[in-house]
């Protein structure tokens, strides 16, 4: 197999890691009392995200590291849970949610464009000698 792009060097993994500091950010703002709770929970979900995507990176197999890939999506699925949860809940306004929202679901489709670049075969690489066919 080919070797990959160093997961730092990929968008996803960069546009995840400004998701984490952002969600970190806004946790901030929660009452104390869900430092424990609801906190905890958006920024490990957050972090996973990043993480998966460098965990898959490293895998040796593309059905490893697409399987990594889409933990890491539902990893994004429940960040936005958490979010709303929160919104429902009046911890955060609407102002501070709607824009991460936006890009957990920019990263979801970024995510969802790799799996499916993972899961198309691997190009061939190029042979050091040439194959015969029915050499005598």
């Amino acid at each position: 197999m080919a070797q990959p792009l160093d997961y730092r060097a990929l968008d996803v993994w960069k546009r995840s890691m400004d998701l984490v500091v952002d969600v970190y950010e806004v946790t901030r703002t929660l009452p104390k009392s869900e430092l424990y709770g609801l906190a905890s929970q958006m920024r490990r979900a957050a972090a996973s995200v990043a993480a998966n995507v460098a965990e898959g990176n490293g895998r040796l197999y593309r059905k490893e590291y697409a399987h990594h890939v889409s933990i890491a999506r539902g990893s994004v699925s429940e960040l936005t849970t958490y979010l709303e949860i929160a919104q429902r809940l009046g911890y955060l306004s609407s102002v501070l949610v709607a824009p991460l929202l936006r890009k957990a679901d920019d990263v979801s489709r970024m995510l969802l464009m790799l799996i499916r670049a993972l899961e198309k075969p691997a190009r061939p690489t190029r042979l050091t000698t040439p194959l015969t066919v029915g050499s005598s």
